[in-house]
């Protein structure tokens, strides 16, 4: 190789792709300030090879072939930013078995296989850095496993999905209705073209499972994450919890109750004076709570090509200055491979907290004492009650619980249902905090 240097290949030119690229290019003096030698793209991985590109390529350094990287000696990191499943997964396992170290932005293949890519980073001894896997820019990864090792970590809650943040915002400050922003969203490149994986939560849910495998040192898959979308939420709703003192988000919350690992992501009240109440738009917010440094909240832009592309760079020189000083690979690894696989992961039921509840209700004496006694009947607690509207029908009735069991306000709410006067169950949002 001539000078001492650190090879990289690149799988995947898109867009966090070429935010790598880009940074590795424009901040050159400053990486290699922090590694001491060069870090060159050896090979880059793309399906088309002709297909024009933002940044300008040698085209001897593009295969169609991930064998070429495998093959190629002078390539000591591979870096992965395809996404999904496959061959995503297979190519990373195969990095691994010729001895290649893997940084990956990945975060369906680390919160579905996990135990899995983790187990094999360990038993070929090298390294695997996934911090562009969650929040994009922000770093979080490292000072979880790292940063906050002293202390026993209680909470993290935070806004992980711009698009849906971006959608909630416009909603709030515009009064607009959930389709009309999603369009625009898509018109303005914050949503895809199939937004499901975003509005649905199952993006939130797959990061989620990546941190709260590592704050509470357990395997967390994501289909033990309850999770929710935004897809129900009204103007009328965002109005009611401006009311009330709270702002909508969609958020992902993972806590230690009991001994058990809550794990959700699902639409919530947040009071207006919470830090997370206040992040907007595009931007993500991940609050943590540890029971040695208390309350911290990690601010920035969470996707993106240069935001991600930050945290991909991070771990390559990361894994680079572990390469160049000698320090055997099998030492340096996420904090999670060792996680404590038997805690329980509470199931939605078990989950105590407090709601929002939205009823369309016939407009008649009686209608509210029938719903309370359903309510008391399986011991939730009424905190206030909102009623909009006269002399129309139906008319809304708004509901704010005390801290309940799900259990039970599922139960009063198949009662309620089916009461002659209530006319449909619009929305139920659990709440967090106090207002």
């Amino acid at each position: 190789m001539g000078e001492r240097e650190i090879g990289i290949g690149l799988l995947g030119c898109g867009t966090v792709g070429t935010g790598v690229l880009e940074i590795l290019g424009r901040n050159v003096e400053a990486v290699t300030g922090h590694t001491g030698v060069p870090i060159r793209v050896r090979k880059v991985l793309v399906r088309d090879k002709s297909k024009p590109r933002r940044v300008a390529l040698n085209q001897d350094i593009l295969t169609t072939s991930f064998q070429d990287i495998l093959d190629d000696d002078s390539i000591q990191i591979v870096v992965e930013v395809m996404g999904g499943l496959e061959p995503a997964g297979e190519y990373i396992l195969g990095a691994f078995r010729r001895g290649k170290h893997v940084v990956t932005a990945n975060k369906e293949l680390l919160a579905k296989r996990g135990p899995e890519i983790f187990e094999s980073s360990r038993k070929h001894g090298v390294m695997l850095r996934f911090e562009g896997s969650v929040a994009g820019g922000i770093p979080i990864i490292k000072p979880l496993e790292e940063c906050l090792a002293a202390n026993r970590i209680q909470e993290v809650m935070g806004i992980i999905n711009g698009t849906t943040n971006y959608i909630l915002t416009k909603m709030t400050s515009e009064g607009r209705q959930f389709e009309d922003v999603l369009r625009e969203a898509q018109e303005k490149g914050f949503a895809e073209a199939n937004p499901s994986d975003d509005i649905e939560g199952r993006d939130a849910a797959y990061k989620l499972a990546i941190l709260a495998s590592i704050a509470f040192g357990t395997e967390v898959s994501p289909d033990k994450v309850y999770t929710e979308g935004i897809t129900k939420i009204t103007p009328l709703d965002i109005e009611y919890a401006r009311e009330l003192g709270f702002v909508i988000k969609l958020l992902a919350i993972g806590k230690e109750v009991d001994g058990a690992i809550e794990a959700r992501v699902h639409p919530t009240f947040v009071p207006a004076r919470h830090p997370l109440a206040s992040v907007n738009d595009a931007f993500n917010a991940i609050f943590v709570r540890g029971n040695a440094v208390g309350d911290l909240m990690f601010y920035g832009r969470g996707a993106g090509d240069l935001p991600t592309g930050s945290a991909v760079v991070a771990d390559i020189i990361d894994v680079a200055n572990s390469i160049l000083s000698g320090v055997p690979a099998g030492a340096i690894g996420p904090g999670f491979v060792t996680w404590n696989g038997g805690r329980k992961i509470s199931d939605i039921d078990s989950v105590s907290t407090r709601y929002y509840i939205h009823l369309k209700v016939i407009d008649r004496p009686g209608v509210l004492a029938s719903i309370a006694r359903a309510f008391g009947d399986h011991e939730v607690s009424l905190e206030s009650v909102i009623q909009k509207g006269r002399g129309q029908n139906p008319v809304g009735l708004v509901f704010v619980t005390h801290r309940v069991l799900e259990r039970n306000v599922r139960a009063a709410l198949r009662v309620i249902k089916d009461l002659p006067v209530v006319m449909d169950i619009s929305n139920v949002i659990r709440v967090e905090g106090e207002a």
